[in-house]
């Protein structure tokens, strides 16, 4: 697991965008409401079993962290964290430093 997910099942609407988005399907709708009578969305554990807890849902999942869930969710209550960092690739990495320029010149 690289990447684990804290939904605020209590604030959340159940739109759905975040299942939408998630590139391993580990977010699903659940079948219990809240409190203010929508299905919200609760992280899937690695075993593929809903979460049933409290008030937040937080589960060991196939997450990797991506954000994208946090992202997309429009009442901003996922939070993404990543606990071993040492399995996320830097795809990215600084280049020379030096004099920038927008056109080579000819020589």
């Amino acid at each position: 697991m690289a990447g684990k997910i804290i939904i605020d099942t209590e604030r959340c609407k159940g739109c759905g965008l975040c299942v939408v988005v998630c590139p391993k399907s580990s977010i699903v709708i659940s079948k219990k409401s809240n409190k203010n009578g929508y299905f919200p969305a609760q992280p899937v554990p690695a075993d593929r079993r809903p979460v049933e807890s409290g008030v937040e849902g937080a589960a060991d999942t196939d997450c990797t962290g991506c954000c994208l869930c946090a992202i997309i969710c429009p009442e901003a209550i996922i939070e993404v964290y990543r606990d071993q960092p040492n399995k996320i690739d830097i795809v990215a990495k600084p280049g020379k430093k030096g004099k920038p320029r927008l056109v080579e010149e000819k020589t």
